[in-house]
């Protein structure tokens, strides 16, 4: 089956044609974020505007890289007219900004119809679960730690149809707390690979003595996180130290709660799979700790992250969601919903 899958959500525009689900045939990302990094942040109205401009040429790419334009038909190839060899069109409906989501929904409602092709909406949230599906195949029941910007969710992934939300972020979520510290540090956007960057160049000089940020809820039974604390003790300590010092910190504090909250799930629900999904899981220290505390802790498990460039937000995701989660929907009932649940 050759789905296409949308993506709009934030502010990437993307496009890929994905073969049952695990097979990569094409992928088109036109991405804003280095005007982005200009504000220090996304602006949504800025975000959908050079969505608008994207997102047809970022489509057409993704069908001619896969070749799947109707040579048969007597028509231009990059028009509604000309109908590619796909089975059918993906799109995310949410979470994410209204602006941005809309046109990739309204975009897809149009095609499905002018293609005569059905259309599988799809959770965000759920398609970042299946960056680890490429080219790979985890079994199932599995935790998986869902971390992004505006997220962070542990969920028991017992098959394909069914997800149980096992705790997630009381405030911000950590991508967002990696944000807003590197804007108190002025490292600059996104502040993931900022901190990240800035960590790198001090990891070889930490000594025992340096400062140590909190682990908010570290020792709490529930699988909930909470970093604004986190963001709150930065701000408190940004003048006592160079900023590599408090990068390294960050990242240390951020990454510690996400790897020992997540590996108690495992232990928890006794599962022999671990998934670790979204821009956040992108972060080489993390899947560092991941790999060091699951010897630590002499877990039987095998851990699946994605590669970085699938960590982040792409069509191929939402396309293979859609393949294990093939339930399309007549494209007039399909609508976007901006505050999406990983569970909804």
């Amino acid at each position: 089956m050759i789905i296409l899958g949308i993506e709009t959500s934030c502010d990437e525009t993307a496009a890929a044609v994905v073969k049952d689900g695990q097979t990569v045939l094409s992928n088109v990302i036109a991405s804003s974020q280095e005007m982005h990094a200009k504000t220090g942040g996304i602006i949504p109205e800025q975000a959908a505007r050079e969505q608008i401009k994207s997102i047809i040429p970022v489509i057409e790419q993704a069908i001619s890289k896969a070749k799947l334009w109707d040579v048969t038909q007597h028509v231009p190839q990059h028009t509604t007219h000309n109908t590619p060899s796909i089975d059918a069109i993906a799109v995310t409906v949410g979470p994410g900004l209204i602006g941005s989501l809309l046109i990739g929904v309204e975009t897809a409602r149009t095609l499905s119809w002018a293609w005569n092709k059905p259309l599988i909406p799809v959770n965000h949230l759920i398609g970042h679960l299946y960056a680890n599906w490429i080219d790979n195949t985890p079994s199932l029941p599995a935790v998986a730690l869902v971390v992004s910007g505006g997220h962070t969710d542990i969920v028991l992934m017992k098959n394909h149809k069914e997800i149980e939300w096992l705790g997630g972020t009381r405030d911000d979520a950590a991508g967002e707390c990696f944000d807003k510290c590197a804007r108190l540090l002025d490292l600059g956007f996104p502040g993931g690979p900022a901190i990240a960057k800035a960590a790198k160049s001090h990891k070889s000089r930490v000594t025992s003595h340096q400062i140590r940020l909190p682990r908010p809820l570290l020792d709490e039974k529930s699988f909930d996180f909470s970093f604004s604390g986190l963001k709150t003790a930065v701000l408190r300590e940004v003048d006592r130290w160079k900023k590599p010092v408090l990068a390294y910190e960050i990242q240390e504090a951020i990454t510690d709660v996400l790897v020992q909250k997540t590996l108690k799930a495992v232990k928890h629900h006794k599962v022999d799979t671990l998934l670790v999904a979204g821009g956040v899981a992108a972060n080489s220290r993390l899947k560092e700790k991941f790999e060091l505390e699951i010897g630590h802790w002499k877990l039987d498990i095998n851990l699946h992250v994605p590669p970085p460039k699938l960590c982040t937000d792409n069509a191929i995701m939402i396309a293979s969601a859609a393949f294990f989660n093939n339930k399309p929907i007549p494209w007039e009932e399909v609508s976007t919903n901006p505050s999406l649940t990983i569970t909804q």
